[in-house]
């Protein structure tokens, strides 16, 4: 069982966080200036971090980093690093 963590934007991730989402949660933080916090979960052993109520950045069953916004609204970005 791998449990959750939380920090604050423009702080370093969480230890727990893997490197590989490190890129992709700073482009997040400088897209959404005014969100205040990360929450990390896991959902089938893959780590999913959310900023707020606005985007997670995942991976997905194929290995790929993948910000999707929370309720749909804008398209998912994949971003070209692979975990694996």
């Amino acid at each position: 069982m791998q449990l959750g963590a939380r920090w604050m934007v423009g702080a370093q991730p969480h230890s727990s966080v893997p490197p590989e989402l490190y890129a992709e949660i700073a482009r997040q933080e400088q897209l959404h200036p005014d969100a205040s916090s990360w929450t990390l979960t896991w959902l089938e052993g893959r780590p999913r971090a959310g900023l707020d109520d606005l985007v997670i950045v995942s991976v997905n069953a194929e290995g790929q980093i993948v910000a999707s916004p929370v309720g749909g609204s804008l398209p998912t970005r994949t971003a070209t690093t692979m975990i694996g």
